[in-house]
């Protein structure tokens, strides 16, 4: 499993353990904003299939945003790396702005930096 780390880079997993997904960081899954979860398909819910669109999702190429929790109960939603990166460029808009790390460095933001790698995988 590839997992983007709070610093940017990217951590490879044992060879004998089985890839998963892509991870997102936490600073920058709560950026993304996600649909209401009683608007989604079961299997969106479960994340076999892009919360953001139909893409049928697998276990080497999944963005994983992390396990939720509310009234609907748990769910796991996980995006393709091109929906995902669509909405890592637009969170970017809305953070960089507000964002002092960013206004005087945007490359020693972590925020900005894996903001931005989501964008760049999305794009692949």
């Amino acid at each position: 499993m590839r997992q983007i780390t709070a610093t940017g880079e990217v951590d490879s997993m044992p060879s004998d353990t089985v890839p998963s997904s892509h991870t997102a960081p936490p600073d920058a899954l709560k950026l993304l904003t996600l649909p209401d979860v009683a608007t989604l398909t079961p299997d969106q819910r479960r994340g076999a299939v892009c919360v953001w669109g139909d893409e049928q999702l697998h276990a080497d190429t999944a963005v994983d945003l992390g396990e939720r929790t509310g009234a609907a109960g748990r769910w796991w939603p996980r995006a393709c790396p091109r929906h995902a990166g669509e909405r890592a460029h637009r969170a970017l808009f809305d953070h960089a702005p507000l964002c002092e790390q960013c206004t005087d460095d945007s490359g020693r933001c972590e925020t900005n930096l894996n903001l931005y790698r989501l964008v760049r995988d999305g794009r692949r």
